[in-house]
């Protein structure tokens, strides 16, 4: 059965992602049927930054402290930098992420996992990169979930990001994952990166230089433009 979901790594596929990928289902419904059409250059060309500088907090990171109380689960950080393709920082980008809680459940009303929502935990920050490209969220490591794409379909724990530059057409949408988890051989969305060293820049490493003691565990994730495997949307 799950030669029917995850098809066998083949390097001619090459880095990218895959996005007719036959055991995700819902690329049928992505995955243009006509020519793309170019659109003209005033519609794509709109300078930055267009979210606006002054709507990020400096307290938009910690997404343990947007309520009253804690959290469930266990809490950790997660940083590194945002880079360009010859290694250079990214200064000044907008890092956003958006995550499902400690059981797995995102609050949005779209989900009806029938996990528990967490009262202290909307799943949602936002910081900006410092002059070295550096970035950093404390959060809850979150927990796998099904999600209905074959039987017994189950995502790997992850973390989405969005990263922009600074115009409206600069921006890269992406899944962060943590190191060793044993659900990474039967999700086709992981696996529709076929390049099996471009997938392993979807994966943080544990940061133990970084881990704040009796507090939370580290992950380190550094994002390279042009490099990071992106999704075809948002």
């Amino acid at each position: 059965m799950i030669s029917d979901v995850v098809l066998r790594d083949d390097p001619t596929f090459g880095p990218e992602v895959q996005i007719d990928y036959p055991g995700y289902r819902s690329t049928r419904l992505r995955v243009p049927t006509r020519p793309l059409v170019p659109s003209p250059e005033e519609l794509h060309s709109l300078e930055g930054p267009v979210f606006g500088d002054e709507l990020v907090e400096p307290g938009d990171g910690d997404l343990t402290a947007q309520h009253a109380g804690e959290p469930l689960g266990e809490r950790i950080v997660v940083g590194g930098r945002v880079l360009d393709e010859n290694g250079r920082p990214a200064p000044g980008a907008l890092v956003e992420v958006w995550q499902a809680n400690a059981a797995g459940r995102y609050r949005h009303e779209v989900d009806r996992h029938p996990a528990p929502l967490d009262p202290n935990f909307s799943g949602a920050g936002r910081v900006l990169t410092d002059d070295e490209g550096n970035y950093r969220f404390v959060t809850i490591k979150p927990g796998a979930y099904p999600w209905g794409n074959h039987e017994n379909a189950w995502r790997p724990a992850h973390i989405h990001f969005s990263v922009f530059g600074r115009a409206f057409t600069q921006r890269l949408v992406t899944q962060m994952y943590f190191p060793g988890d044993p659900l990474f051989a039967y999700d086709p969305i992981f696996n529709s990166v076929r390049d099996p060293k471009a997938r392993a820049l979807l994966v943080a490493s544990f940061d133990l230089a970084t881990t704040e003691p009796d507090r939370a565990l580290a992950y380190r994730w550094d994002i390279i433009l042009r490099a990071t495997p992106f999704e075809d949307g948002p």
